[in-house]
């Protein structure tokens, strides 16, 4: 197993660079679109309807451009001709958010609107580039490089970057101001990850290019009424436990601050905690499942969630039963999101190579494309409950609300019955 998949290090590595653009961006997104729209909003439960608005992109463009992108055929591949268009507009406008703010709401909106656009129609192609490339019995390991790509982004983003938003800048007309830096780094920083992607990584022109194209209508009608459910039932889990992930993610800078008491820079390290789980644990995850199955990896993990999610719910009680100071609550909770990390990664490490073991080269995209129908549909039903939920609850309401989401999954993945590597079946 380590000589078969060693061979495909470097390439997966380098097809790792398209995560990496998707995991740098979406962190600082999560944590401070909400601090933005919290200067002219005031209720959560409106703040988490408005960050539905990049799902609710994703639920349509995600599986359209992916499913096109299988039909697709040109000389420089059938993902490529997607990455390089959309991946460095999505750059430029993740730079600009933060003054698209100056104009008031509208403004911010306006540019939220046409980055989601370009992002969302980008990220179906930059996932299933792998796939492509890379032989099923191996994709629960590549995946893990791809999301320690994703990971190490993150990092970037939430702990290096993210204390650039307390960095005052000269601009005109204003003079310092803070709450800016990070997006229009991070932005330069996709845009030179995409070069590099467009330029090192050529797609295969594979002789399976030349067998009958799926239909996508016939490819949806197998999953949902096939004799055997276990690619629905996978849809439905990855349901649950994205509804518990993305209830609790657009919040938690917010919870940082509000609840613990930190500065803005200081709210963006609590998703820092998550990637960097994220980034250590993913290879280590992949190496697992093809030891021990994906199916049972995924459980476990399912199980682990359920109890941490409660701990983070009793987080604050606790800590004042405790007697914590600010420093140690902060720390704490840091630690149970790191915790928090190594089971996530596993769960979402192993969930999408189940879906491509089901999947032909003709409906890769296809598949893709409702990996992420589902879980965007998490997100955009997620944030506008758990903002309700806080609004009404407080925050640790949100945990709990996820803590039942992964038990949940856990139950629904238990009939699951395909979706292992050949040499796990």
């Amino acid at each position: 197993m380590k000589e078969g998949m060693k061979k495909y290090y470097g390439a997966t590595f380098l097809i790792g660079l398209g995560f990496f653009t998707m995991g740098l961006m979406d962190p600082l997104y999560d944590t401070y679109i909400p601090i933005f729209l919290s200067r002219f909003v005031d209720s959560k439960g409106i703040i988490g309807l408005i960050m539905t608005l990049d799902n609710l992109f994703a639920l349509f463009l995600i599986p359209i451009v992916a499913a096109i992108s299988d039909r697709t055929r040109t000389r420089i591949g059938r993902r490529m001709p997607y990455i390089i268009v959309t991946l460095p507009l999505s750059g430029i406008l993740f730079g600009i958010i933060p003054f698209s703010a100056f104009w008031g709401l509208t403004g911010l909106i306006i540019a939220i609107f046409f980055l989601n656009v370009f992002k969302q129609a980008g990220r179906g192609p930059v996932v299933a580039l792998m796939p492509d490339t890379i032989p099923g019995e191996y994709r629960s390991e590549a995946n893990g490089v791809i999301n320690t790509m994703a990971g190490i982004a993150a990092i970037v983003g939430t702990i290096g970057l993210a204390k650039l938003m307390d960095v005052k800048i000269n601009l005109p007309g204003r003079g310092p101001t803070d709450e800016i830096l990070s997006f229009p780094v991070a932005g330069v920083l996709v845009i030179l990850a995409t070069i590099i992607l467009f330029v090192f990584v050529k797609e295969k022109q594979r002789a399976e290019e030349a067998e009958e194209k799926i239909k996508i209508s016939e490819s949806i009608k197998l999953i949902f009424s096939g004799k055997d459910k276990s690619a629905f039932l996978i849809l439905i889990s990855l349901l649950l436990w994205f509804l518990g992930y993305q209830g609790i993610l657009p919040f938690i800078g917010l919870y940082s601050k509000e609840v613990i008491g930190v500065s803005s820079g200081t709210a963006g390290l609590a998703a820092g905690m998550v990637a960097i789980a994220y980034a250590l644990f993913a290879i280590l995850s992949g190496v697992i499942a093809h030891k021990k199955g994906r199916k049972k990896t995924i459980r476990f993990s399912l199980a682990m969630l359920t109890v941490i999610t409660l701990l983070l719910a009793a987080h604050p009680t606790l800590s004042s039963m405790m007697g914590f100071t600010q420093t140690s609550m902060l720390l704490s909770f840091f630690i149970l999101l790191f915790i928090f990390g190594t089971f996530w990664v596993s769960v979402v490490t192993n969930s999408f190579p189940m879906l491509w073991q089901m999947a032909s080269y003709g409906s890769m995209g296809i598949y893709t494309g409702l990996y992420y129908t589902f879980s965007q549909a998490a997100s955009i039903g997620a944030p506008p409950v758990t903002g309700l939920i806080i609004d009404l609850f407080g925050f640790q309401g949100i945990f709990v609300f996820a803590s039942i989401c992964m038990f949940s999954a856990f139950i629904v993945m238990g009939k699951v019955t395909m979706g292992e590597s050949a040499r796990q079946k």
